[in-house]
């Protein structure tokens, strides 16, 4: 088993393991916490928090968008999901 699948050591590339282990908590995947984490190292907490919120609401964007967005970040199965399964895949990537 690798070293970096133990809870409380997402490996040497997660530079904030508080956030991480925070993010992981809600339901996050691997990545998107990684990713969080390294923003708000990189950043500060305060300024990846504020840079949210500008973008429409996928419940507003159609499911071409979806797919498109989806197929942009590689999410399989994207063509066979429903709206509220590619916004679903979408916010936990």
């Amino acid at each position: 088993m690798p070293k970096n699948s133990d809870k409380g050591d997402p490996g040497p590339s997660v530079k904030d393991k508080d956030v991480y282990e925070a993010v992981r908590e809600d339901g996050a995947s691997k990545e998107k916490a990684a990713r969080i984490a390294n923003a708000s190292a990189r950043d500060s907490r305060e300024k990846v928090g504020e840079r949210g919120g500008e973008s429409q609401a996928y419940e507003d964007w159609t499911v071409d968008e979806l797919q498109d967005r989806a197929k942009e970040i590689g999410i399989e199965g994207r063509s066979d999901m429903k709206k509220d399964e590619l916004i679903k895949a979408l916010r936990n990537h």
